[in-house]
């Protein structure tokens, strides 16, 4: 998990999976697209196949990089747990709750009284 969130910790890298989510792409054509030296393109895909986040092939001369998501369930999963709310949360939840419904409560009660006779 911690190669992987590595490898997505540059925004180079994320902008790469984010092109091969839609499309199996050559070195050339992900170079292409960036501002950067191909030799910096090369070494951003190294990290991310050694992440195991692209597989390459070889297509004649060219080298073909296709997405790999199944690294990144692991991070994902971990994500959700820190989203998830903590057991405190539910705590304060519930006594939201209670104190929505004792407000409510007493309105019904108030509403439901005689009037006062004068």
């Amino acid at each position: 998990m911690d190669e992987v969130a590595g490898a997505i910790a540059d925004p180079v890298r994320r902008e790469i999976l984010l092109m091969l989510r839609d499309e199996p792409l050559s070195a050339g054509q992900i170079a292409d697209r960036f501002a950067i030296s191909r030799p910096a393109v090369s070494r951003h895909l190294r990290v991310l196949r050694e992440a195991g986040l692209v597989h390459d092939r070889a297509d004649g001369r060219r080298r073909v990089y296709t997405l790999v998501t199944a690294p990144l369930d692991e991070l994902a999963g971990w994500l959700r747990l820190l989203a998830r709310p903590s057991g405190w949360q539910h705590h304060f939840d519930a006594l939201e709750t209670e104190v929505y419904r004792t407000r409510r409560d007493r309105r019904t009660a108030a509403a439901q009284m005689p009037a006062p006779q004068t």
